[in-house]
């Protein structure tokens, strides 16, 4: 593809290195989920947390197996859409593509959520606009381009890291002799520690939205397995390191159901505590944010190139080569709720489950390989024979379905029918807009 097509407005420049995909790839795991998630694994299976971030990697990974080998095949511009569209059905890439408009929801709430780490430490700062400014330079950051977008990606995971090392480095000595002593090592025996590790498989997981960027990787059937792979088993094991600290410096009973931070506050000085709220919690959920905003558009830009939705859709920036409408588009579901002063957790939170249930139908398509593309599949790196492909496949849509039903399970009644309507919708949406749709082959090898 030459940089005349990617500047017509018809291909996304293909730009991306593997340190970009692994920055994206960081960003979207290391959420700030993992300062409250940790606290409430505790409670469910106490000093055996660390045990517990182990095996939620190990899920993560059989999850991301079948993505790995479909991303390591060939090249797919509307990633998880074509995906969906090539390997499964084109109703079911139309549903796909209205649950992640939906997901855009969630802009808000990652911002939202931001600013109040921040009115934590400045109270008087004026919560609106800081949510606005800083979304707007994200947005913008993106619209000049994905290349723009992951080295800011890059500079904040790297904020991150050094938080993240902090915390290790002032908590590892403070950890209490006799950690794996009972009663507080595996309080709910093997159950617990289960499922613990389903529930911690949220924070561990996350890789496999670099998929998304698929058309715009240098080298995506090499470097996407990698950014998945690697992260995936990298960050696993730092938070089983970063849980062996908020198990072990504190008596469990304070530290159940609790923030990371309230461990952070008691193990460093507080220069350094600032420092990991604001690098670590804060920058976690901007780079979550900043990830999220870049892989959202890549599927919606080809389901509008498909007809999925209106024309104006497809067109890319003239001069940055970047779906300029379409980040118009998730910039104003995530800005009118702010300005509004709407409460909308349980509306973006409608789409959790959802979401969840793509990335099963994600694993179960991959079985599909051998039919639809036999030609890339027998050239694939990751080429396997026929059972064990229909075997990884069948896991990882196994255990993500595991994961949906814990969602479930721990989903308020207002969540669930939330999610029931946008199915609804999605579903509606799909069979009356299908007629209109001519799907082009958006795959190819490389």
């Amino acid at each position: 593809m030459s940089t005349q097509q990617a500047a017509s407005g018809t291909e996304l420049k293909r730009n991306l290195s593997r340190m970009d995909l692994v920055s994206m790839a960081v960003g979207q795991i290391i959420g700030a989920g993992i300062m409250a998630m940790t606290g409430t694994a505790i409670g469910m299976t106490g000093r055996s947390v660390n045990i517990a971030f182990i095996i939620a990697g190990i899920l993560c990974v059989m999850t991301a197996i079948p993505q790995i080998m479909v991303g390591g095949t060939a090249r797919f511009k509307g990633g998880q859409y074509t995906q969906v569209a090539t390997l499964g059905s084109q109703r079911l890439a139309g549903i796909f593509t209205m649950i992640n408009v939906f997901t855009g929801l969630g802009i808000a709430m990652y911002i939202i959520s931001f600013t109040e780490y921040l009115l934590a430490l400045v109270p008087s700062v004026p919560s609106k606009l800081v949510s606005v400014v800083v979304l707007t330079i994200l947005f913008a950051m993106n619209i000049l381009g994905t290349k723009q977008a992951a080295v800011l990606q890059t500079a904040m995971c790297v904020v991150m890291a050094a938080a993240i090392a902090l915390f290790i480095a002032f908590g590892v000595t403070k950890v209490q002799p006799g950690y794996f002593a009972p009663p507080d090592f595996m309080t709910k025996g093997a159950t617990g520690i289960l499922m613990a590790s389903a529930y911690l498989s949220f924070a561990a997981g996350g890789a496999q939205c670099v998929i998304n960027f698929s058309g715009e990787a240098k080298k995506p059937t090499v470097d996407i397995p990698f950014a998945i792979i690697v992260p995936t088993i990298s960050i696993s094991v730092i938070y089983a390191i970063m849980g062996t600290i908020a198990a072990g410096v504190l008596p469990v009973a304070d530290v159940a159901n609790k923030s990371l931070a309230l461990v952070a506050e008691a193990i460093m000085p507080k220069p350094v505590y600032v420092f990991f709220i604001v690098g670590g919690a804060m920058f976690a959920l901007l780079t979550t944010l900043n990830a999220s905003i870049g892989w959202m558009c890549r599927p919606i830009l080809q389901a509008a190139k498909d007809g999925w939705l209106p024309r104006v859709f497809s067109k890319l920036h003239p001069k940055f080569a970047t779906p300029v409408n379409i980040l118009l588009l998730f910039y104003l579901i995530g800005i009118v709720p702010i300005l509004a002063g709407l409460d909308i957790s349980i509306v973006s939170n409608s789409t959790v489950i959802l979401s969840s249930a793509t990335k099963a139908i994600t694993c179960f398509t991959a079985m599909f390989l051998p039919r639809v593309m036999p030609e890339f599949w027998s050239k694939s790196k990751f080429h396997v024979d026929k059972g064990l492909l229909t075997f990884f496949s069948v896991l990882g849509a196994a255990v993500a379905t595991f994961q949906v039903v814990l969602l479930v399970v721990t989903s308020s009644t207002a969540e669930i029918v939330g999610n029931l309507v946008i199915l609804g919708i999605s579903v509606l949406y799909a069979l009356v807009r299908s007629s209109k749709v001519t799907m082009e082959i958006s795959y190819e090898g490389c």
